[in-house]
């Protein structure tokens, strides 16, 4: 579905605000997202006033929505939950457009990190739905931060924490200028790629990994797994082996991980598995953002 702008330039139809002080159309981010209709398909802002909010937010089947905060160090939402990967997510996201802009998402739950504490899924978002864009947002957590679950996305000047897992699923989705953080031990991503034909895939442009621990740059979660990294540099976090195939055993033919023109103390590629992709020029191109997410150019057209 294509969203209908309003009349003015910003092409939002109207703005709902949240305050947890008061003085704004509602308390609560769940309240101005259950104010808008499932049958909507005009832009709409819901623009969330500094603060730390306890909640977890369910967007389902409802389209066309801009979440902004004033910046993601300002403006959090925030819960605990760790029960199962379903039932952790902090905010979720179950439907297509939808751009999120200056705000924090966090599963608090190990953060800080405590050694000894049970390791369990502990989702900060999830992006099932086609064409989401996120600008200068934070995704804080531990084990699998981001849901990185369906459909095409693209991550802005992001910051991303976490030790194991910390972006996962079968997204297709481009990741520009972003930090990841590592806080530990683990897997930057497990994507899940499961055929040649399935378009799925992690690219990463000019993003930097640092932190502390030691850290593969993904391990193979479906048997096609794709994730490339580009131009991107890499603090001393990445172990010398690079990548897992990990539960996909008989499949380093098929998953496609490669390292382009990376640099920095972990970008040493010597001791990498041997069935890293080397890939060419004319590959290269197709995991060009306008090539692999936009081909209709609809990250131009966002509010």
């Amino acid at each position: 579905m294509e969203c209908k702008s309003g009349s003015d330039s910003s092409k939002v139809a109207y703005t709902i605000t949240v305050s947890k002080n008061g003085g704004a159309n509602f308390t609560t981010i769940t309240a101005a997202v259950n104010s808008i209709p499932t049958t909507n398909d005009q832009w709409i802002k819901i623009s969330v006033s500094p603060g730390t909010y306890q909640e977890q937010v369910q967007v389902y089947n409802k389209q066309c929505i801009v979440l902004e905060g004033q910046d993601r160090s300002t403006t959090t939402i925030t819960y605990g939950a760790h029960a199962s990967t379903q039932e952790s997510i902090t905010f979720d996201v179950f439907a297509d457009n939808f751009v999120a802009r200056g705000i924090t998402f966090e599963n608090s739950y190990n953060r800080p990190l405590t050694p000894y504490v049970k390791q369990a899924p502990a989702v900060a978002l999830r992006a099932f739905g086609d064409k989401h864009a996120y600008y200068s947002c934070g995704f804080l957590g531990y084990q699998d931060t981001l849901w990185d679950q369906q459909g095409r996305h693209y991550f802005s000047f992001c910051y991303i924490e976490g030790t194991v897992d910390f972006i996962f699923g079968s997204g297709q989705s481009v990741y520009k200028r972003c930090h990841m953080k590592v806080t530990g031990s683990g897997y930057i991503t497990a994507q899940g790629r499961s055929s040649a034909q399935d378009q799925s895939g992690y690219v990463f442009i000019k993003c930097r990994v640092l932190g502390t621990g030691l850290v593969a740059l993904g391990r193979a979660y479906g048997p096609f797994s794709r994730v490339i990294f580009m131009n991107s540099y890499f603090e001393n976090v990445i172990a010398p082996q690079g990548w897992s195939i990990w539960g996909q055993t008989g499949h380093e033919n098929d998953v496609t991980y490669a390292e382009v023109n990376c640099a920095g103390p972990g970008a040493d590629t010597s001791k990498r598995v041997p069935w890293v992709k080397k890939l060419s020029g004319t590959e290269l191109r197709q995991y060009e953002r306008e090539v692999f997410i936009d081909q209709e150019g609809w990250i131009a057209k966002l509010p």
